[in-house]
């Protein structure tokens, strides 16, 4: 009998991309409780988790470090704010081949799918919501459990083993668009897949070591045939 696989998807520029929602809706916020204008200029949030994005604004902006409440109560208003640019922006997309790739995924006995993304839960869940994705991943890892990416993962990966029982770390797959989901993914000793449609060229991809490097998801279930069926 073929043991479990667990698959842990990153959000932005892997499923979707939003059409520079996120960035609005901080803007908005910093400028309406700090007076800061444009304050996500400059600030690159690919691969990065919220609190980290907050954090980052207090210093290049404000020159001080965030408190936890000051975090929390960005990250509070962010959330509708998010829904409001997301149900506004006419940039925003789902990536080619993502429907089908869950499909398939779902459609394998013993495959788990859930995520493993820098977006709180509450942003997670509203972009899902936009992309027409809400409920196809049960589980996850996301900015509000941690800062860091790895251990977010770590999280993400602990929900998925409580759902789908014992995981050897060959059969979990992160699935992302930068070298820090690479990075992440080695950091608990899993696989990952990188793909090429967010906004890191395939070189830099290759160069961080995936298990692969995709233009898109279109090859994933081949991936999984040759690597773990």
């Amino acid at each position: 009998m073929t043991a479990a696989a667990i698959y842990l998807f990153d959000i932005d520029g892997t499923l979707l991309r939003a059409g520079g929602a996120g960035t609005r809706a901080l803007n908005q916020i910093f400028a309406a409780r700090y007076g800061v204008s444009d304050a996500m200029a400059g600030i690159d949030c690919g691969g990065r988790t919220d609190p980290w994005i907050v954090r980052e604004v207090f210093t290049r902006q404000l020159g001080r470090a965030a408190t936890a409440d000051e975090v929390d109560a960005v990250l509070d208003a962010y959330v509708p704010a998010l829904e409001r640019e997301l149900a506004a922006s006419t940039a925003f997309r789902v990536l080619p081949f993502v429907a089908v790739t869950l499909d398939g995924l779902a459609a394998r006995g013993g495959v788990e799918v859930g995520l493993a993304t820098g977006n709180i839960e509450a942003g997670a869940r509203v972009k899902l919501s936009r992309a027409g994705l809400a409920g196809r991943f049960g589980f996850g890892g996301f900015g509000c459990d941690s800062a860091d990416r790895a251990e977010l993962v770590a999280r993400a990966i602990e929900r998925g083993v409580a759902r789908a029982g014992a995981c050897p770390p060959e059969r979990v797959v992160v699935v992302g668009d930068t070298v820090h989901d690479v990075t992440a993914a080695r950091a608990c000793g899993v696989r990952v897949v990188a793909v090429a449609t967010g906004n890191v060229d395939r070189a830099r991809l290759e160069a961080a070591a995936p298990d692969v490097v995709l233009d898109d998801l279109s090859g994933l279930d081949a991936w999984h045939a040759a690597a773990l069926a």
